[in-house]
């Protein structure tokens, strides 16, 4: 039976078990389709990683990602994982950042400064229809009005933000999944101190994910909104995961037209696959 290197990594944190999992498969070339989507749900984690020799030639190496309900064309903390994952075969770039190729096209990662962080892709937050929000604050079971402002953000998942008032009302959110349904909603306040500067919650049950532990598509589509909009610094950090005992941390970060998104990744498990 064909065999795969396998590690298992936690991304967004420095500290095992307090970031948000992700299954890497090493040369996953030979694998078929409905045997990634198989693996990918049996894993039940909310993505899992394929790498492959990348098909364009300014690509250092490909990825496919799988949720346990289906593939994404691009997604935040897999790109940081599978990168890290890449890297510690001994590989390395043909250029100065990272290249890597996905369903969303060419991602650029820069190499650990110092930690590694990707290119956010390019989205224009959008205003979010009456009957959208009223339906994102039934599924957040909050009230319309505790929602400062709300924007369509179209990063791999098709996020639906809400900016509310106070961490306190964020972790306080008990959804309505049910409700949910058709929308990936995501959530963010400013924090009331300490290392983050900002709290954030995202909720995926379509995609198979009640909450995600830590999202870096989110953060990606939110930090161009909040930075551009003029709701939050060029530099800040966020927390997510906190009501599910994790202690995320994303580091982003605005460098002329980029938004840079950046989180620490640690190996937790490494082995091989055998299907």
């Amino acid at each position: 039976m064909p065999a795969w290197k396998f590690q298992q990594v936690d991304v967004f944190t420095a500290t095992p078990l307090k970031g948000n999992p992700l299954a890497v498969v090493i040369g996953a070339d030979a694998m078929t389709s409905a045997q990634m989507a198989a693996f990918a749900n049996w894993t039940n984690l909310s993505e899992t990683a394929f790498l492959l020799a990348p098909t364009s030639p300014d690509a250092d190496y490909k990825v496919r990602i799988f949720t346990p309900a289906a593939e994404l064309p691009f997604a935040g903390h897999p790109t940081l994982g599978a990168c890290h994952v890449w890297l510690s075969t001994g590989a390395r770039p043909k250029g100065e950042d990272i290249i890597q190729e996905c369903g969303a096209g060419l991602v650029r990662i820069r190499p650990g400064q110092p930690r590694l962080a990707f290119a956010a892709p390019p989205v224009t937050p959008v205003e979010i229809d009456a009957v959208t929000l009223a339906q994102m604050a039934a599924a957040l079971r909050i009230e319309p009005s505790a929602i400062v402002a709300a924007r369509k953000l179209g990063v791999g998942a098709a996020w639906h933000a809400a900016l509310l008032r106070s961490q306190a009302e964020l972790l306080a959110i008990r959804p309505d999944f049910a409700a949910m349904a058709g929308l990936e909603i995501g959530v963010i306040a400013p924090a009331d101190g300490g290392e983050a500067d900002f709290e954030v919650r995202g909720f995926a049950p379509d995609q198979g994910i009640p909450e995600d532990p830590v999202t870096g598509s989110l953060n990606a589509g939110l930090a161009r909104w909040v930075i551009g909009a003029g709701l939050a610094p060029p530099r800040y950090i966020a927390a997510q995961g906190t009501c599910l005992g994790r202690a995320g941390r994303v580091h982003v970060r605005q460098d002329g037209p980029d938004f840079w998104i950046g989180g620490d990744t640690v190996t937790c498990i490494e082995g091989s696959l055998t299907l």
